[in-house]
This record gives structure tokens, C-alpha cells and sequence, in this order.
């Protein structure tokens, strides 16, 4: 079974004539949809609003892109916040929603203006010894074993995020005291979830905890965050999760547990970044070397600091080989990049068409945690990115790495074998 590209044969090879493999490249009318997807889903919530989850894909083009269509950005650390500032997204379009965060970023934070979300119940003393509480805060709740997790964020129990329940009610109490008059409550339970049902379960869970602090507390929270996770279909067979049946069932929630009581009106918010960006970019790649041992290889020019998910989660990432979309995928390989490392793989017994070299091979569902997540190990390079425009026109959004960016940061001054050189 095949998955379809946006772009056609030509286009992609016109590309590469052009940039070098490997290379991302991002759908911008793709990412486009998908916010308008996620916008329409819950245009029945006055204030609903997505924050873009930064660290999906952190690049200032994708953003403004993403700002556009009405998204905020989360970010969770100093250099996101700094690269939403850049377009123009400050005060509460930022969620800073971060852990074990230092003085520093904190205070970058207060200063941009933007939404903070607590980790733990002793950053608040830390937060107001050292910066001052801001009149609107928020805490992110860990639900331990009431919920399951999945293997990328780990079962709520063994997860490091978050406040357990009863801390939750301490430090709202402590909030209150203090002076702070704005409130939201958070949640992270899973990534890449493609059930849209654990999402309104999600939504129940913190309704109830906003009416129950709300009892206990006398406050009223401004808005509940039912965080992000919404999965893609990385597979062929899987299908994506239904939107608009997951806004249809928060809102049933909503008229049943928020309308009407002291808490209406609330806003409901998400971070998503993985459904909004994800199933919008490739990683093309060229064949370089084919290895016939105890299994056959195909070897290409990219490597797992390009894209690490299938080596460090042995997620799965459908490929397409141009312009072999229909031949008989009659070859069982393991497809390969360069690094010292044997989890260096995009594919592991994959069945695909006879690859010969000079093929280009297009890795899809790489929007998402993909060039985000590069590095540096056996002195790799990080691969340029690609936005294809809606008039289908190319910009370059993020170049290659050179040798010299590389050693930009080292000092061979010391050096004697280099002091004559």
C-alpha cells in the first residue's frame, strides 16, 4: 500500500537538481489545512486557540506561517521563546511550558509576557523568590496510573512531568494565598495517539479536576489546556484521527459538566505539533551503495542525524521510491545511512522496489520531530529545509551546515600543530 506525496515526480526532481540531498521539505498549504482543520473541530469553544508545540519543528518560516492561521506557540525553552518572539508572537500567544527551568528562562518568560505552566510544586517558591509571580499561572497535572500513557511519553507514573493531584490542590491554595487572580490547568498524558476517544477522555479528566478545585477552592480556572498529542497516520492502514468527532465529543462534555456553572465561560486550548506539521514534510534522499550479507542494504546519503525517530523509538516511516510507485516492491531490505551506529536505520526489512543508485527515496511523515531533533555525532552535517509555497515556488528556510559551522565553536588556538598552520 502506498501513501501519496503533494508534490509530483518532476517537482521533487527539479528540486534536487537544485539542493543537494539529503533535504527537508515542508507543504505549506498542507500545515495550513491542518490548522484549519483543528480551528474548525472546536470553533464551537469562544477562545479555543492551538499552540503550536515549537520543538515539532522550530524554524521562524513555519511559524509565521503557522501564526497566520490564528496559532500561538508553546515553547519550553529559552531559544523557542526567543524564535516566536522573531515573529512577532509574545504575551499570551506564548505558553512556556518547560521543566527543570532555570532563573534565566523564567524570567525571559515574565518579561515576553507569556502564559507559564508549572511543573512542579517547588518551582513556585522558586519562581516567586527569584523572578515574582505573574498574575496568571498554570500548572501541568501528571494523572499517574488513572491513565495510560504509550511509548514515546511513558506511563504517567514513570514520567517526570507534572503535578500529582493532591499537589495540584496545595499549590492552587498556595497561588491563591500569594495574590495570583488567573488560573489554567494542564495535561500531557500521551504523544502520538491516534484514538480521538482518549482525547475526550482527556477533556472529562480536567473538567472535573476545574469543577472539584473550583469547590474546594473558590477558583475559577480561565482556561484548561488539554495539551497535544494527537497522532498521524505514519502507517498506510492507519487512518488519522477524526477531528471533528473529537471537538463534537469535548463539546457534549463541556454543556454537560462546564455550561452553566460558575466556570462557563472556559476556554479550551491544545499544543499540538506532530498533527499540524508532521504529515507535511519528507526527508528526500538519495541511493548511494547497496550490501548484500546476511541481509541486503540499501544505503543512502542521509542518516539517522537527519532523522532519529526510526533509531531511537524504531518508529516507522513509509518511503516511497520516485517514480517506482508502482512497481512490484518485490525486494526485502534494510535501509541505511553512514553512521557508526547499527540503529542507523530508516527501514528494517522493508519491501520495496529494486533501488538502484542515484534513486531518490522520499521518507515521509518527517514534519514533526524530524530535523528538530538532528545532531552532530560522527561530525554529520544537519540537511537543509525546504518550504514549497501554495504558488508551488521553493524557499529555502534553513541552509545546510558546513564544515565550518561545525568547527565554529572549537578553539584550536592552543594548539601547536595547528599554530603554523
Amino acid at each position: 500500500m502506498q501513501k501519496p506525496l503533494p508534490f509530483d515526480e518532476q517537482t521533487i526532481r527539479r528540486i534536487a537538481e537544485q539542493y543537494p540531498t539529503p533535504f527537508y521539505l515542508y507543504d505549506e498549504e498542507g500545515m495550513r489545512e491542518s490548522c484549519r482543520s483543528l480551528n474548525s473541530a472546536f470553533s464551537w469553544c469562544p477562545g479555543f486557540r492551538e499552540y503550536f508545540a515549537v520543538k515539532a519543528l522550530p524554524n521562524p518560516y513555519v511559524l509565521e506561517v503557522l501564526k497566520a492561521e490564528g496559532l500561538g506557540a508553546d515553547c519550553s525553552s529559552l531559544a523557542e521563546l526567543a524564535l516566536s518572539e522573531k515573529v512577532g508572537l509574545t504575551g499570551e500567544d506564548l505558553m512556556f511550558t518547560s521543566n527543570n527551568t532555570q532563573v534565566h528562562e523564567y524570567q525571559r518568560a515574565v518579561d515576553l509576557g507569556a502564559i507559564i505552566n508549572l511543573d512542579d510544586l517547588t518551582h513556585i517558591d522558586y519562581l516567586k523568590d527569584n523572578v515574582g509571580l505573574p498574575e496568571l499561572l498554570c500548572f501541568r497535572y501528571n494523572p499517574g496510573s488513572a491513565r495510560e500513557g504509550n511509548v514515546i511519553i511513558g506511563k504517567p507514573e514513570e514520567a517526570k512531568y507534572g503535578f500529582t493531584e493532591a499537589q495540584l490542590f496545595e499549590g492552587y491554595k498556595i497561588l491563591r494565598d500569594a495574590g495570583v487572580k488567573r488560573f489554567g490547568l494542564h495535561t500531557m498524558v500521551a504523544s502520538n495517539e491516534l484514538n480521538g476517544d482518549f482525547f475526550v477522555e482527556t477533556a472529562r479528566m480536567v473538567f472535573d479536576l476545574a469543577v472539584r478545585i473550583h469547590q474546594q477552592l473558590g477558583i475559577k480556572m480561565e482556561f484548561v489546556n488539554l495539551g497535544g498529542g494527537i497522532g498521524i497516520p505514519y502507517r498506510p492502514e492507519h487512518k488519522p484521527v477524526d477531528l471533528a468527532a473529537v471537538g463534537q465529543g469535548v463539546k457534549k462534555l463541556y454543556e454537560q459538566m462546564i455550561a452553566g456553572t460558575p466556570l462557563d465561560p472556559l476556554k479550551v486550548i491544545m499544543e499540538n505539533g506532530r498533527m499540524i506539521t508532521g504529515p507535511h514534510g519528507f526527508l528526500v534522499t538519495k541511493a548511494i551503495h547497496h550490501k548484500h550479507i546476511y541481509r541486503d542494504y540499501v544505503g543512502v546519503d542521509a542518516c539517522m542525524s537527519n532523522l532519529m525517530r526510526p533509531g531511537m523509538y524504531g518508529a516507522y516511516h513509509h518511503i516511497t521510491v520516485l517514480g517506482k510507485e508502482n512497481a512490484p516492491h518485490d525486494r526485502i531490505v534494510d535501509v541505511v545511512g553512514s553512521l557508526c551506529e547499527n540503529n542507523d536505520k530508516f527501514a528494517i526489512n522493508r519491501e520495496l522496489p529494486a533501488v538502484e543508485r542515484g534513486d531518490l527515496l522520499v521518507i515521509h511523515d518527517a514534519g514533526a520531530h524530524g530535523h528538530a531533533m538532528g545532531f552532530q555525532y560522527n561530525g554529520k552535517l544537519r540537511c537543509a529545509e525546504l518550504l514549497v509555497k501554495k504558488d508551488g515556488s521553493v524557499k529555502m528556510i534553513r541552509r545546510a551546515e558546513t564544515m565550518d559551522d561545525y568547527f565554529a565553536t572549537l578553539d584550536f588556538s592552543g594548539l601547536q600543530s595547528a599554530a603554523g598552520r
